[in-house]
This record gives structure tokens, C-alpha cells and sequence, in this order.
């Protein structure tokens, strides 16, 4: 019986500690799960804390006081669509259209005047870097601008006053001795190599009597004495867009401060400083380019006039002022100044053409890279 007894008693025992070891399981699940829950919630804390601004410093002030900061106003961020106002729309997009028309208007009827204010505002962004070195003297910009500008018209001036006379002279010998310059051209060694390889002769007498006789037709005659009837009247308004192009120069000139000023108020306030910044990066890089390239175009033309005159070209001035004005072409204006220049020397013969050529080039090269 005692033995049975013992036996019965690890039964009770071992079925007694089954519930509290569920029960014990139970707890540590549920302490395990409230201790996860409250690490995310305190996760959760820590980052809206983080978002919140510091509060040491926003100045506490009493409700009640006058010194009370005003409360802040609401403001929305602005970016409604156009279409949910379509009057607001159509009426931009028909001030846009009248704009454009307006423009076209402008530059279909009065594009000389376009081209002279074009033409004065890039002598002035020219110039301008010289009046800013006057500046910088302590000389008033007034008093600068008024001496820069009168150098400039001085010089332009004295250069046509000086080499317009002779280059009239070399052009006028040039058309007299073009006829003869054409029969040596023909009766060249060269010429006559080129003759037998391409067949140019042919070519020449087929179509030069075709550009002849519609040259000298009744119509284009026609056309040309009234072209030379109407020479007086384009000279003056030459003359005219000179002055004007003067006095449109030395007022940017003067005003180019004023002008920027103006510009950049139109710009929102919040970017104004950048826009600003931009603005004199332009006009400084601007008229940097111009008064290099101008410089650029005058060694051009002096070297190719020395090198000419050095060769014993006939028309080394008339030459020289071509090679200037194809210097101020970018990039490609040296380019063609060497072409069209040593194709105009073969006329005296290849290895006048073939030594200019060479001396262009190497001066091109050394322009380009120092």
C-alpha cells in the first residue's frame, strides 16, 4: 500500500506543474511583448522630438503681454496650377501672343535701329572694362567713360582718315587691273596643271558668258544706276547710324550700372544676390570676349599687312583690312581670312600664295595656343 501511495503522490505532483509551467510561459510572452511595446513607443518619442524644433529657443512671453510676438500666418505654398484659373491663362497666353507679334513688328520694320542698338551695347560692354580700370584710379566714371569713348572715336577716325584713302586707291588699281590679273592667272604654270587634271578651262567658257550676259541684262543694269542713285541717301544714313551708335554707346556707358540695377530688380527678392552675381559674371565675360576679339583682329591684320607688304603683294592695306574683318568671326574667322587670302595671292603667283599661307598658319597656331 505504501508503495502504491508513492507512487501516486509524483502523479499529483508532475500534473500540479504542468498549469504553472503554461502559466509561467504565459507571463514571460506577455512581459517580452509589453517590453517591445514600449521600446517602439519610445522609439516613436525620440523622433517626434527630434522633428520638433528646440524649444530653448522660442522666447516664452506671456499671453497677456504687449510684447507678445505676433502669431505667424499661414501661407501656402503657391503652386496652383493655370488651369484652375483659365481666364487668369488666356489672358497671359494672349498678352504673350501680342508680345511676340509686337517683336516682330518691330524687327521687320526698324532692324536698322535694332542693328544699332545691338551695335552699342556691345561697344559698350567693349569698353566698359577699361572705364572700370579708370575707376579703379580713382578717376569718376563720368570723367572715364567721356575719355574712353573719346579715344575710341578718335582712333576709329584717325585709322579711316588714314587707311581709307589708300584702301580706296588699292581697290580702285585692283577692279583696273583685274583683266590683267585674270590673263596672268590663265597663263600660269599652275593654272595650266590644274587645266589638265580637272578641265577647268572648259568649265569657265561655258558658264563665264552665261554670268555676263545676265549681269549686264537691261534689268540688272537698271537695278545698278538705281543702286548708284541711291548711294547718297545710304551713305547718309551710314553717317547717321554712326552718331547714333555714338551717343547710344555713351549713354550704356554711362548708365550700365544703373541698367543692371534695374534688370535684377525684376528678379523675385529671394534671388536677387544670385541674380545679381550672374548678371556681372555676364557682362564682365562679355565684354572681356569683345576687347579680346577686337585685340585679336588687329594683330591679324597687321600681321598678314607685314607679311604681304614683306612678300611684295600689291595690295597689301586692302588685304589686311579683309583679314581684320574675318578676324571677328569666332573661331572659324582666322580660318577663312587664310583661305580667302591665299587664294586672292595666287593671282601673283603659287609660291607667293604658298609662303603666306604657311606664315598664317603658324601665326593661327600660335594665337590659338598661347
Amino acid at each position: 500500500m505504501s508503495e502504491k501511495k508513492s507512487s501516486a503522490a509524483p502523479e499529483e505532483t508532475s500534473s500540479s506543474d504542468e498549469p504553472r509551467k503554461k502559466e509561467s510561459l504565459t507571463d514571460q510572452i506577455t512581459e517580452t511583448f509589453s517590453e517591445l511595446t514600449e521600446s517602439i513607443s519610445q522609439v516613436r518619442s525620440n523622433r517626434r522630438r527630434a522633428s520638433m524644433p528646440p524649444t530653448d529657443t522660442i522666447p516664452v512671453v506671456p499671453a497677456a503681454s504687449e510684447d507678445a510676438p505676433p502669431a505667424p500666418k499661414v501661407v501656402g505654398n503657391g503652386k496652383t496650377s493655370m488651369m484652375h484659373n483659365p481666364v487668369a491663362f488666356g489672358f497671359l497666353m494672349t498678352v504673350g501672343v501680342g508680345l511676340a507679334l509686337f517683336a516682330y513688328y518691330i524687327f521687320n520694320n526698324v532692324g536698322a535701329l535694332v542693328g544699332w542698338v545691338t551695335g552699342a551695347i556691345f561697344i559698350a560692354l567693349g569698353l566698359d572694362p577699361i572705364v572700370r580700370r579708370l575707376e579703379s584710379w580713382g578717376i569718376k566714371r563720368g570723367i572715364g567713360v567721356i575719355a574712353v569713348l573719346a579715344g575710341f572715336a578718335g582712333a576709329v577716325t584717325g585709322l579711316v582718315m588714314t587707311i581709307g584713302p589708300v584702301i580706296s586707291e588699292q581697290a580702285s588699281k585692283f577692279i583696273q587691273y583685274a583683266p590683267g590679273i585674270y590673263q596672268n592667272t590663265i597663263d600660269s604654270d599652275w593654272y595650266h596643271e590644274l587645266d589638265q587634271r580637272f578641265n577647268i578651262s572648259t568649265w569657265v567658257n561655258e558658264n563665264i558668258p552665261k554670268f555676263l550676259e545676265t549681269t549686264f541684262s537691261s534689268s540688272q543694269v537698271n537695278s545698278f544706276m538705281s543702286s548708284l542713285v541711291s548711294a547718297g541717301s545710304t551713305l547718309a544714313q551710314s553717317v547717321t547710324g554712326v552718331i547714333i551708335v555714338l551717343f547710344l554707346s555713351l549713354y550704356f556707358l554711362t548708365s550700365m550700372d544703373t541698367i543692371k540695377a534695374w534688370g535684377v530688380r525684376l528678379a523675385p527678392a529671394s534671388k536677387r544676390v544670385r541674380v545679381k552675381y550672374i548678371t556681372d559674371k555676364i557682362t564682365e565675360s562679355v565684354g572681356n570676349y569683345v576687347m579680346g576679339q577686337a585685340m585679336v583682329a588687329i594683330l591679324n591684320a597687321l600681321f598678314a599687312f607685314f607679311i604681304m607688304l614683306f612678300l611684295g603683294f600689291s595690295f597689301p592695306q586692302l588685304m589686311a583690312l579683309v583679314v581684320m574683318i574675318l578676324a571677328f568671326i569666332p573661331l572659324v574667322g582666322g580660318v577663312i581670312a587664310l583661305i580667302l587670302t591665299s587664294l586672292i595671292l595666287l593671282t601673283q603667283g603659287w609660291s607667293l600664295a604658298l609662303w603666306f599661307a604657311v606664315a598664317y598658319f603658324l601665326y593661327l597656331q600660335v594665337e590659338a595656343y598661347l
